[in-house]
């Protein structure tokens, strides 16, 4: 066992109790969205696939994505699998697509993509706007989701931070999560996490592409929908490592998967990074 897995351990736990906690809070109308769209007009563009190649390994180095997380763990019920022809990813008309399905003996297989490996290789960045054009699956059980993840070098005892720009419960077409969670490793108690429910027309995440985006700065985190901001929280302040990039279409999530489509697809146009505003 490796000192990452009391954290994967505490992670998986807490993704339960937030999304139980959530739902359980979900008659509360979201906030209306200012009327006025994020501008990228003036902002560098950091990083950018749009998708028009698969350029993913197991774990790297050398590549844009690899298919798991840096600290090698899974989550969720669906295992992520090495990339291999055909499965889980696939490019068409530059469109990835992540496809979740049963194997032969009926175990449940996704894709994870995250930007760097276990080696630390790869692209992160503590500020700027991150954001990606997707289209979810729908169906009871499918947890697809965008993220980001700071992770504090070896031998620090800084705190890692997590922003979950989206995740979504099949379950709930008419609505997804966004939560912000510092996690203390070793030290679960001392963990802390922000959550929203943003409410939208149901099934208008798996009948066409939207936008979902993160901007952050050093003091404050804003939550974007089709560019239109729906959610700000501070900053933590124990922030101070390079985010990593995470998309994948997990299983679950603490919701029952009997009745889960089989197979599943979430298609993302692309994934892009612009510079802090």
């Amino acid at each position: 066992m490796n000192d990452r897995m009391p954290t994967l351990l505490a992670r998986c736990l807490r993704v339960l109790a937030i999304a139980g906690g959530l739902w359980l809070s979900s008659h509360h109308p979201a906030a209306a969205a200012p009327a006025d769209p994020l501008d990228l007009a003036h902002r560098k563009l950091l990083f950018a696939d749009e998708f028009d190649r698969l350029d993913v390994s197991a774990r790297g180095p050398g590549t844009t994505w690899t298919a798991h997380t840096p600290w090698h763990g899974d989550f969720g019920d669906a295992t992520f699998v090495d990339p291999q022809p055909g499965f889980p990813f696939t490019i068409s008309d530059g469109v990835l697509h992540i496809t979740m399905r049963r194997n032969g003996e009926g175990r449940w297989q996704s894709g994870l993509l995250s930007s760097t490996g276990p080696d630390g290789q790869g692209f992160s960045t503590p500020y700027g706007y991150f954001e990606m054009r997707a289209k979810f699956p729908s169906g009871p059980g499918v947890w697809p989701a965008f993220w980001l993840d700071s992770q504090p070098p070896p031998g620090s005892t800084d705190p890692s931070i997590e922003v979950d720009i989206v995740e979504q419960y099949g379950k709930f077409p008419g609505a997804f999560n966004s939560t912000v969670t510092v996690w203390h490793k070793g030290q679960p108690k001392l963990d802390r996490s922000v959550q929203r429910i943003n409410r939208v027309p149901a099934g208008i995440m798996s009948s066409g592409f939207h936008l979902w985006g993160a901007d952050i700065t050093p003091k404050d985190i804003t939550i974007y929908f089709d560019r239109q901001p729906i959610w700000h929280t501070p900053t933590p302040p124990e922030h101070h490592h390079g985010f990593d990039i995470l998309v994948d279409l997990g299983l679950g999530g603490g919701w029952p998967i009997e009745h889960a489509p089989n197979p599943a697809v979430m298609e993302v146009d692309y994934v892009r990074v612009y510079a802090p505003r």
